[in-house]
């Protein structure tokens, strides 16, 4: 039997972006390049997502592997849950998300758990209060957050036991793009 060694910090966050960006890869692109007669008119699952949602999803991805810190801001000082949700959203879409887990809960429009589609905002209660905890849809099932402190940005299953008991909504910002080098506030 061989030993094997673990990754490292550099490894592991390269395997974490290399199979969250094949998550993304088999939500985004069709199944086979054969197309039926009726549907040669319906779009194409990459076709279905604006490129506004393809940007904020690879924005995510990039910041895999930054460390959380409790009410942190910035790539260079660390990231909280809220933090890295209104980041990703003001670097690759110019949208101003507000700046708490329960104020980016009222944005948008309300969206059931059978109704996501990559890039919805997910809540949960991790703190004994609705919407303590927020991260960014990925499609299949896996999503992007900023989970606690002393762990890192991470893609996770929200059919994961813990997560199933967390879950209390999502939030959809539907049509809202921002012109070039222009913020929307909410």
């Amino acid at each position: 039997m061989h030993k094997v060694n673990p990754p490292s910090k550099t490894g592991k966050k390269l395997l974490v972006q290399a199979l969250a960006a094949m998550t993304i890869a088999t939500t985004l692109v069709p199944f086979s390049s054969a197309v039926r007669a009726d549907e040669a008119d319906k779009p194409g699952l990459f076709q279905r997502y604006s490129v506004n949602i393809q940007d904020l999803i690879i924005k995510g991805l990039e910041f895999v592997g930054v460390p959380y810190r409790r009410g942190g801001n910035t790539v260079e000082s660390g990231l909280d849950c809220s933090g890295f949700t209104r980041l990703v959203f003001l670097d690759s879409n110019g949208i101003d998300l507000p700046r708490t887990a329960a104020e980016q809960a009222n944005v948008g429009t309300k969206v059931s758990a059978e109704e996501l589609k990559p890039g919805d905002l997910v809540f949960f209660n991790t703190m004994k209060r609705a919407y303590s905890h927020v991260g960014i849809y990925l499609g299949n099932d896996q999503f992007v957050h900023a989970p606690k402190p002393g762990a890192e940005i991470r893609v996770e299953n929200m059919h994961q036991a813990y997560w199933v008991g967390k879950f209390n909504g999502a939030r959809r910002l539907d049509g809202v793009t921002a012109a070039p080098g222009k913020a929307l506030s909410f």
